[in-house]
């Protein structure tokens, strides 16, 4: 990245608008979002306060404006769902296919370290070969397929999910237990 011109950060609430900006192109353009009808800045900035105080949730910028965002956020809600998340990540249309989706991914997973999570699952509605590449370069892979559980655009849509384990069950029992450790000792 060069600089001032270029950064990943954390996601502020007056993200919001350029999200929204964002989001809304997928919203009314094509079935990445299974939304149908636009996103209004108080809607995402409340997304984003909820998301981010649980789960990592960063922005590409450049030249002072947010590209690309990605974030996590909890798989399922039951309790044993808990070491798992969701992974979801949007580009601006002209900032696709430059290499800053894998960038931000990067950062997004190496985010996980101090987080207990052991695996990340993404869905990608398919046909889309731009995501399910990135995901695969990623170290993602796709474990399932599931047919025709989306409509949008007039036509049915499946959804592929890829998984990335992250760690092992040693890596993330230890990772609890030192967690732990710091709790009880203040």
């Amino acid at each position: 990245m060069d600089g001032q011109r270029e950064a990943i950060r954390a996601v502020r609430t007056e993200d919001s608008a350029a999200i929204c900006q964002i989001y809304n192109h997928y919203v009314l353009n094509s079935s990445a979002s299974f939304e149908e009808q636009p996103v209004s800045e108080d809607t995402m900035a409340q997304r984003i306060a909820e998301v981010s105080a649980r789960f990592p949730w960063l922005v590409y910028q450049q030249h002072g404006q947010v590209v690309a965002y990605a974030y996590l956020s909890a798989w399922r809600p039951r309790r044993s769902y808990r070491f798992s998340a969701e992974s979801s990540i949007y580009l601006a249309p002209h900032a696709q296919s430059k290499g800053l989706g894998k960038q931000l991914y990067q950062q997004l997973l190496k985010q996980l370290d101090d987080y207990p999570i052991s695996t990340v699952l993404a869905g990608i509605s398919l046909p889309n070969q731009a995501s399910e590449g990135l995901h695969q370069r990623l170290g993602f892979r796709k474990v399932a397929e599931l047919e025709k559980v989306g409509y949008k655009f007039g036509r049915w849509i499946n959804v592929a999910y890829w998984q990335l384990q992250i760690k092992t069950e040693q890596q993330l029992n230890d990772l609890i237990s030192r967690q732990q450790k710091k709790l009880e000792n203040g």
